[in-house]
């Protein structure tokens, strides 16, 4: 039987699973945002870790017989897509009738036009998200469902009478919740082929493209080369997913990290600290790493690590989500953007704000007073990306500075905004170093939980390192 490793990263607002093999090869990646309930958001991204490493083990059966046929990529991502759109569906017909059931059961006096709204409302954003699983690759993005839903629903919302528009928020502030902490669990055989069908379907329909200034040419290239092929790949692709489907993913040793570590339903033994993990999950994938800094949900570390990627020294702030994930949400939610837009508005910016606090509690009412003294929301982001990245640098020089390799870990990493400025305050204040920013940098800590799994080793954070930004260390 193959032996598997899992690693867990509880955060604080995404969860992250990453699958390794025995000869340490990642096999399977999962992730999914933090609910109230941690157990359920831990499951949750094990049970995409184990999807994703099914996908892989098909496409590593395949890629001998379709070497050849660059179609084959695009109908396996296609197919990716699809299968998360078939779990999502199942998901948004149970929030469809709870959003029903909790607007039937309030005391609103017009709750029977209030149902018939949210009849309306979710007749109209169904095909939308379908459309956009299906034929815009709204699988691949990493939005989340609570995200997706409330991105459709909200704007619909918006467009009612503005009496209905508190009842109908109410509604599914009320119901979402629930939902996303019930564990469903699918089976992969039987939503593979539900996905194909819905492929051929898509693919039938296709007619001879003609190219208009919205697409590049490679793009019609390749969906007619799909078009024309898709069969042949439909028919090997059916003669493995059975063995697939079948094949046990046997975790013979798991280890949890993160935030949320000592919430999860681990043995003692299998919890490591975040600090470790993202350490040994940066030295894994770049070997002469010996700085890394993290901003995660909840806290920012600088760590030194030596060259078997145990941690020497490291700096951090936990006392203050100021700069980290949840500062960035909450900043979103005042611009009314989402995550993903954030970098690219800041981006835009002809200066830089200058901003006093970066403070979560007062950051609303700072933003406010600028935007009412005429400062662009591009500057004043570019403003607040900067100060974050400060804060950074200074436990970086606090922690010994950046030695040979720097490595960018967590979720912030992925802010284009972010990795702007830290590339130019590495090099103004440690010149010409090279810098890791892998696709992968979320999954860091949940790869070094795996790769801590597999080897079975003990070990401990050194001693008297801790120093928060409140002051004082702590042993």
């Amino acid at each position: 039987m193959k032996k598997y490793y899992l690693g867990i990263d509880l955060g604080s607002t995404t969860s992250k699973a990453v699958i390794v093999n025995e000869a340490d090869e990642i096999v399977g990646r999962g992730i999914t945002n933090t609910r109230a309930n941690y157990k359920v958001a831990a499951d949750i991204a094990r049970e995409q870790a184990i999807y994703d490493a099914r996908f892989n083990l098909i496409e590593k059966r395949m890629n001998e017989s379709m070497a050849n046929k660059p179609e084959f990529k695009t109908y396996m991502k296609d197919l990716r897509s699809v299968f998360q759109y078939c779990q999502f569906r199942r998901r948004m017909d149970s929030l469809a009738d709870m959003l029903i059931k909790t607007a039937s059961e309030s005391t609103h006096p017009e709750k029977e036009t209030i149902v018939e709204r949210l009849k309306t409302i979710i007749g109209i954003i169904r095909p939308q998200m379908r459309h956009e699983f299906i034929h815009e690759g709204l699988g691949s993005k990493n939005q989340f469902f609570r995200d997706i839903v409330s991105e459709k629903y909200n704007a619909e919302v918006g467009k009612m009478e503005p009496k209905f528009y508190e009842p109908l928020m109410l509604a599914f502030d009320k119901s979402i919740t629930p939902i996303e902490n019930e564990m469903v669990e699918y089976n992969f055989k039987e939503l593979v082929l539900e996905a194909m069908e819905i492929l051929d379907e898509k693919y039938k329909g296709l007619v001879d493209m003609q190219e208009d200034d919205s697409k590049e040419d490679w793009y019609y290239a390749e969906m007619n080369a799909v078009k024309n092929g898709y069969k042949n790949i439909d028919h090997t692709l059916r003669s493995h997913i059975e063995d697939i489907a079948n094949e046990e993913i046997y975790i013979a040793k798991m280890v949890g990290t993160g935030y949320g570590r000592a919430l999860l339903p681990f043995p003692e033994d299998c919890i490591k600290s975040e600090i470790l993990c993202h350490a040994f999950g940066a030295h894994a994938v770049f070997p002469n790493t010996r700085t890394v800094l993290d901003i995660g949900g909840q806290d920012t570390k600088a760590i030194q690590v030596d060259k078997y990627g145990l941690v020497t020294s490291f700096h951090m702030n936990d006392r203050c989500a100021a700069g980290c994930g949840r500062y960035l949400g909450y900043i979103a939610d005042e611009f009314g953007l989402s995550l993903n837009e954030l970098g690219p508005e800041a981006n835009k910016a002809k200066k830089e704000t200058t901003i006093c606090s970066t403070c979560t509690v007062f950051a609303g009412a700072e933003i406010k007073e600028l935007l009412h003294n005429g400062e662009q929301k591009p500057d004043i982001l570019a403003g607040l990306h900067k100060s974050i990245v400060q804060r950074a640098m200074s436990l970086i020089a606090r922690s010994g500075g950046v030695k040979n390799e720097f490595t960018f870990t967590g979720g912030v990493a992925r802010n284009e905004a972010v990795l702007k400025y830290v590339k130019q305050m590495v090099i103004d204040s440690y010149g010409e170093v090279t810098m890791n920013i892998h696709t992968d940098s979320i999954f860091m800590g949940a790869l070094g939980g795996a790769m801590f799994a597999r080897r079975n080793i003990s070990a401990d954070l050194p001693q008297g390192t801790l120093v928060r930004e409140t002051g004082g260390a702590v042993n």
